[in-house]
């Protein structure tokens, strides 16, 4: 059991769903802190001084739910930048001419020897 645990986490693709996560939550923290610390604070001054992460309407905290909403939409935005670019490369390499087979080459260098003759 230990043996198939193993092979089962040391696949390629675990590790790299592994990673990508880390580095998801890593990102995620940064826009956290973009939002809260930055972004929020500068438009709440535009606004006219409002602290979005106190601003209560009635029972309900909506100046951290606006905080959420630009935090998706960020994170959002640079995952539809990371797809868009990963789609680019891959119609890039599908658009690169496959070289001819071994078989086609030899074949047309004997068409090309026969016509010589």
């Amino acid at each position: 059991m230990l043996k198939e645990f193993k092979e089962f986490a040391l696949k390629g693709n675990m590790v790299d769903l592994a990673v990508g996560i880390v580095i998801g939550a890593a990102f995620g923290a940064i826009v956290s802190s973009l939002v809260d610390d930055i972004f929020m604070p500068i438009i709440g001054l535009i606004i006219g001084g409002i602290d979005f992460s106190t601003l209560v309407l009635g029972p309900m905290n909506i100046g951290l739910f606006i905080n959420a909403i630009v935090k998706f939409v960020i994170i959002a935005f640079a995952l539809f930048l990371v797809v868009k670019g990963m789609n680019s490369m891959k119609k890039k390499e599908e658009a690169k001419p496959a070289a001819p087979a071994a078989d086609v080459v030899l074949l047309t260098e004997i068409r090309d020897l026969l016509k010589k003759k």
